[in-house]
């Protein structure tokens, strides 16, 4: 699916996802990634929903946003609070969803300048 974000100067926006990938700035990644409002893309350690640990949520919450929004793949599902765990500490919020509807929420939040962290979880397409 394609999207299109009005853009702020200097945010991070995604332009599109799909089975497998996600289209940041112009650029696709076909890996994990980490999306801040601003500054680089991270990739992130995820190969699939089950590998998730507290210390990939740790690396998100490190970055200091005010609202996390994860991916979670192609369907929703829902971390164990204990992951979760570097987020609460901090008054981090975090809202689960699955990657698609992630994608489109945080270029809606980042459009309005706000904070926001897409973690976003992509396995390999079939």
């Amino acid at each position: 699916m394609k999207l299109h974000a009005d853009r702020l100067e200097g945010v991070n926006a995604v332009f599109g996802h799909g089975p497998g990938e996600i289209s940041i700035n112009n650029t696709v990644f076909r890996h994990s990634v980490i999306v801040p409002w601003q500054g680089a893309i991270l990739p992130w350690d995820v190969g699939a929903f089950e590998s998730l640990t507290a210390a990939h949520f740790q690396q998100v919450a490190d970055l200091k946003p005010e609202l996390v929004i994860f991916g979670s793949g192609a369907r929703i599902r829902f971390p164990a609070a204990a992951l979760l765990r570097p987020l609460i500490e901090r008054g981090i919020g975090v809202e689960t969803m699955d990657t698609g509807a992630a994608c489109r929420t945080y270029n809606v939040l980042a459009g309005e300048g706000r904070s926001v962290v897409l973690a976003a979880v992509l396995t390999p397409a079939a």
